[in-house]
């Protein structure tokens, strides 16, 4: 009898353990293929997620990300670009504001870029752009990130009731499987972390 029972308890936790894996696995593929997805369209304004500075400079994952809503500006496809990020420990400059000196050296005029200085992570991102949004009558919106971050800021986008197109950055800074797996394992783990969380709210 203990040896049936020993048995069923480890076809279980091979059935629970299978489970997982083909949960994970449908999960990252489904992260994967949504960030080949440009759905990008007449809009009042590109919100662009932040990705940090460096010796006071945007990272380069930071300024391909500016660079595709410039892009879109340019295009006409938007009529303003809201550029996000807090501060950074011991910085005295927001992500936000060294971004808009960027792009403001982009010949993107200085009335078309609105910052938000208080966020610390991408949810924060959304839900201050929704505030800026607001302030300035702006109704649709681009998300402009990398293609792995989209579907999880999307889903954000969608809880902050932003009316949203998803448009990745076509020149992103992680090309190879080396930089991302790491990627879009982690954004595995925070996507499905977030899911957990908006259940309880």
């Amino acid at each position: 009898m203990i040896k049936r029972d020993k048995c069923k308890i480890i076809l279980a936790s091979g059935v629970i353990s299978l489970l997982l894996i083909v949960f994970a696995i449908g999960i990252a593929i489904s992260i994967w293929n949504y960030g080949k997805v440009d759905e990008k369209a007449p809009a009042d304004v590109a919100i662009v997620l932040g990705a940090a500075i460096s010796d006071g400079e945007v990272s380069p994952v930071y300024r391909e990300r500016i660079n595709h809503a410039i892009t879109l500006y340019e295009a006409g496809i938007v009529d303003y670009i809201i550029l996000t990020g807090g501060f950074g420990e011991g910085s005295f400059k927001s992500d936000s504001a060294v971004a808009k000196e960027y792009a403001l050296l982009q010949d993107v005029p200085a009335d078309k870029i609105l910052i938000e200085e208080k966020s610390t992570i991408t949810e924060e991102n959304l839900e201050f752009s929704k505030e800026l949004m607001t302030e300035n009558n702006l109704e649709t919106a681009i998300i402009v990130s990398d293609p792995l971050h989209m579907k999880r800021a999307m889903l954000m986008a969608e809880d902050y009731n932003i009316n949203a197109l998803s448009s990745p950055t076509p020149t992103s800074m992680y090309k190879s499987l080396k930089t991302k797996i790491p990627f879009l394992l982690r954004e595995e783990f925070f996507y499905v972390g977030y899911c957990v969380v908006r259940l309880f709210r």
